[in-house]
């Protein structure tokens, strides 16, 4: 008797079809936490105890490969043995162990990233192939360290991720390789966990009231029509790969115009950049054939961890970017934490309204200390190539000048010591209507505008974005946003400002004609979707 397919409808935030197993994500199964401990030889025990461990389980591994699979596949189980008994990676661990008062756990975990982004950064394939593999090996010893069973957080089968809701800092730290998809039971259509799963090219439903019991069985999410399936049958299956072909097919053809401009049948021309959330979104933007990056939403090097990034935390990360961008314009935007970002370690307390409250340039300007680490970071990246920085949330030529205060005194400060930085555009996010009614003052006190049309649209339409009640009033072509829109352009080019869109209406591209009628410069979209607005420019 065939089981019955089961049917769940929700609500897409991204289009595509994912085929595969569903997992469902436990909170705080897979997070390491960075703990000060008294004793560093008991920890390097520890250790050194899981490791043997890891090895002993990777020899089993590898004879059983060698039996199924033969030889050349099983050798990917000794080469991570090897590794294991690598003495840089060794002496990294025990080194973090000794000198930070850390648990192992934290130790191999900052170790993986280390070694995972100095393979990432080499230019031989082999070797740029080791990344994923210290990064798995890696987690094989955190999970003996933390005693989960083998395989219990993260299989290595790409699945379908089922969660009542994800937030931002849990979205950003999954293995984006091993995530066919997001479901989940609540959020909103505008949410930032719906913005990563258009930067991460990957269909997500959100609002599917799913049965408990489902995790590990065979499931179809149809992004197009806002469905997860679960025991699908032979039909349906071959339903849905016929579509998932289609959907290859006409991404090959969107590929036919990388390298081609983006310019309209009458000649005008509008740069077409990337959003992107870290360092790891950057293959994305480069695939795509982004000009370059419009907005780096810096605020994710802040989340999912325990203490605030270090100034060479922040810096080796903006500098990879830079350089990885090749000369190509990198768009900063200054930490933008609070309201649905949320870190404790901020301490920002309940608040009735956070959209309205503590984030943003205000906690940058009430902690300065916060502010300054990060724009020594961002002026030493900007030696590296062509950087930009952009303030959100900005409601007076006020915070703008105390900004510009604040940026000289980094700048002063860099000098003095010997450090170099390049020229830095400073602009600023036109996302609220205060901004909107003195876009012409403020375009005298800044090079761009960025205009952010999800916080913009949420404060002009007084809607809580992340209100998923709300969804059906949220109505991101309201004439009021549109007109606001035509406001900024034409205060910005009187002022001598560019003016940019990096909000997610810049990616819809019914309005794109009108965007350009209004002498947008530049449109900041998910790497995914740099092409399709490419396709609709050189239509117009």
């Amino acid at each position: 008797m065939e089981t019955e397919v089961k049917k769940y409808v929700g609500k897409s935030v991204y289009k595509g079809i994912a085929i595969g197993r569903i997992r469902i994500y436990e909170k705080g199964d897979s997070r390491v936490k960075r703990e000060h401990i008294s004793d560093a030889l008991k920890e390097t025990d520890r250790f050194n105890s899981a490791r043997e461990t890891a090895k002993e389980q990777l020899k089993e591994l590898y004879e059983k490969a060698l039996k199924e699979v033969g030889q050349a596949s099983a050798m990917i189980f000794d080469v991570h043995q090897m590794m294991l008994d690598d003495l840089d990676y060794i002496e990294s661990v025990t080194h973090i162990i000794e000198s930070q008062k850390v648990n192992a756990e934290y130790a191999v975990a900052c170790t993986a990233d280390n070694f995972a982004d100095m393979f990432g950064a080499m230019e031989d394939d082999y070797m740029k192939e080791r990344a994923a593999d210290v990064k798995d090996v890696s987690n094989r010893v955190i999970g003996i360290l933390q005693g989960r069973s083998e395989g219990s957080v993260s299989g290595d089968e790409p699945s379908i991720i089922l969660a009542d809701d994800l937030a931002p800092s849990e979205t950003v730290q999954m293995d984006k390789s091993k995530v066919l998809s997001f479901v989940t039971r609540y959020g909103s259509t505008n949410s930032h966990t719906a913005i990563l799963a258009r930067t991460m090219n990957i269909p997500a439903l959100i609002n599917v009231d799913f049965d408990d019991g489902l995790d590990g069985k065979q499931a179809i999410v149809d992004g197009y029509n806002g469905i997860l399936y679960v025991n699908p049958d032979k039909e349906l299956l071959e339903a849905m790969k016929k579509k998932q072909e289609q959907d290859e097919k006409n991404k090959k053809l969107l590929h036919e115009l990388k390298g081609k401009e983006n310019i309209t049948t009458d000649g005008r021309k509008i740069n077409i950049y990337a959003n992107i959330g870290g360092v790891s979104d950057v293959a994305a933007a480069l695939k795509n054939d982004a000009g370059g990056i419009g907005l780096f939403r810096s605020e994710f090097l802040y989340l999912g961890r325990d203490d605030f990034p270090s100034e060479e935390e922040q810096f080796n990360a903006y500098r990879t970017v830079v350089e990885n961008m090749a000369g190509k314009k990198v768009i900063i935007r200054t930490l933008d934490i609070g309201a649905d970002k949320q870190a404790d370690y901020f301490n920002l307390g309940n608040e009735e309204n956070p959209a309205l409250g503590y984030r943003a340039i205000r906690i940058c300007l009430s902690q300065p200390e916060i502010f300054k680490v990060q724009l020594r970071a961002i002026y030493r990246a900007s030696a590296y190539g062509t950087v930009s920085i952009m303030y959100p949330m900005i409601i007076s030529v006020d915070e703008v000048k105390r900004i510009k205060k604040i940026a000289e005194e980094v700048k002063t400060e860099l000098s003095n010591l010997g450090i170099p930085y390049g020229e830095v555009e400073q602009g600023i996010m036109i996302e609220t209507p205060a901004a909107v009614m003195i876009s012409d003052e403020l375009a005298k006190e800044v090079d761009f505008f960025s205009i952010g049309t999800n916080d913009l649209t949420q404060y002009t339409l007084a809607i809580d974005r992340q209100n998923q009640r709300l969804d059906e009033f949220y109505d991101s072509h309201h004439p009021a946003v549109l007109k606001m829109i035509q406001m900024t352009v034409e205060n910005g080019h009187k002022g001598g400002c560019w003016v940019g869109i990096c909000g997610e209406l810049g990616a819809d591209t019914t309005l794109t004609k009108t965007f350009i009628d209004m002498g947008v410069d530049e449109l900041s979209v998910s790497p995914s979707f740099v092409l399709s607005v490419r396709k609709a420019v050189r239509e117009i």
